[in-house]
């Protein structure tokens, strides 16, 4: 004889990373309490106001600023970024870039070369190899 299983449930915080919105931002219902998997799953589904309020005017955790800037999380603190930032603060950044953003994209899209480049090597190897 089992029990009955207990819902899956993770930690707010880890939710609010995963849904890509800062928990300080979020409602209390949400931040006070574990979510179950079937209520993150239809917060996915179907996102509620709020949810869908904070991701399209902010204010966005790091991970969607550096992503938004097009930099990494390190850029923006080089770039003495530490804030969360609003959509609306994001648009004012890249429509008149200072030149830390500059410099942090152009590092950004280098590295990005470089992994492609690794990558298509990687697999010109291994094609040889296979033959």
């Amino acid at each position: 004889m089992t029990s009955p299983k207990t819902p899956q449930t993770m930690k707010p915080e880890t939710a609010a990373k995963k849904l890509g919105i800062l928990l300080e931002a979020a409602p209390a219902e949400f931040r006070d309490q574990a979510i179950t998997r079937d209520a993150y799953n239809e917060m996915l589904a179907n996102p509620p106001v709020w949810l869908t309020e904070l991701r399209t005017t902010g204010p966005h955790p790091r991970p969607v600023v550096a992503g938004k800037l097009g930099v990494s999380i390190s850029g923006l603190a080089r770039g003495e970024i530490t804030e969360p930032l609003t959509s609306a603060e994001i648009l004012a950044l890249l429509q008149a870039p200072p030149a830390w953003l500059v410099q942090e994209r152009a590092t950004q899209f280098e590295v990005r070369a470089e992994k492609e480049r690794v990558a298509a090597r990687d697999a010109e190897r291994r094609a040889r190899q296979a033959k």
